[in-house]
């Protein structure tokens, strides 16, 4: 199934996608996931998450602004889609930064089988077990590449794991495709990776068997819509960027992804082949 196709199953289908997630941001994740085509939820009670799975098509876990509370919830809702087959993506968000967001990560990889782990380099970096310099949620600086670190997440986790930057890379621990589309401006506003969790949700929602590449089309539709939103004249800065973004997602087409996008894939040596098909 294409990128492009994808993008229309979404809009034809409306997937629900719940999402705990950083409520510092949750509106624009909410927002994001409207724009592509999907339909979200916020909800975050304990109380309520084994009723709210019975209709969820994907769950998104995201640990920006834990608490206890928000842990259980978390727990509840992952198991209780595990059980029914919801994909379940996880967004550790500054999980290396405090040994609560640590034994928080711990916790959820033991207790909730994931088909998709998502973060900025620093933030996997921690999962792979390398060292790296980072500073709270921000990605910060390591020796080691995004594409290893993906597939040794992979590998150590047994599931999909997706690092962005400046190229962004998709691994299953055998395949792992790079992603050259999107902007540095997504750098510049607070928000933009969880927007991308959830959007890799509504993706998986509508192709859960194939994790790796419903993953990498995600992050290129969702490179794609941050290049027009860019081009857009009228973006001056980090501000005006953010709402070219939720209207770039809106207006994506078929065609601009096919257009734009840049990936890559890597085989077992190592070696590259465009896939610009």
């Amino acid at each position: 199934m294409t990128n492009d196709t994808l993008l229309n199953k979404i809009r034809q289908a409306n997937p629900l996608v719940h999402s705990i997630t950083n409520q510092v941001v949750a509106n624009d994740v909410a927002n994001s996931l409207l724009a592509i085509g999907a339909s979200p939820m916020m909800a975050i009670a304990p109380e309520e998450m084994e009723e709210v799975t019975g209709f969820a098509e994907a769950i998104v876990l995201n640990i920006g602004t834990l608490t206890t509370e928000i842990l259980e919830a978390m727990l509840i809702v992952g198991r209780a889609a595990n059980q029914r087959g919801i994909p379940v993506i996880l967004d550790p968000v500054g999980g290396g930064a405090t040994q609560y967001r640590q034994e928080a990560v711990s916790i959820l990889l033991k207790e909730v089988t994931v088909q998709l782990i998502t973060g900025n380099a620093g933030e996997m970096a921690y999962l792979a077990g390398v060292d790296w310099s980072s500073k709270g949620v921000d990605a910060g600086t390591g020796m080691t590449s995004g594409k290893m670190i993906a597939e040794r997440v992979a590998h150590r986790y047994q599931t999909v794991a997706a690092v962005s930057g400046k190229e962004d890379f998709v691994s299953d621990g055998q395949t792992t495709v790079g992603i050259l589309n999107g902007d540095p401006m997504l750098t510049q506003v607070t928000g933009t990776g969880c927007m991308l969790s959830g959007i890799c949700g509504a993706f998986l929602a509508v192709d859960k068997y194939d994790t790796l590449e419903s993953t990498v089309k995600a992050c290129t539709a969702y490179g794609v819509a941050a290049e027009m939103a860019r081009d857009n004249q009228d973006v001056k800065g980090p501000g005006s960027f953010r709402v070219s973004l939720m209207d770039a997602l809106y207006n994506l087409s078929e065609k601009n992804i096919h257009d734009k996008k840049n990936v890559k894939r890597y085989n077992a040596n190592n070696s590259k082949e465009e896939d610009n098909e």
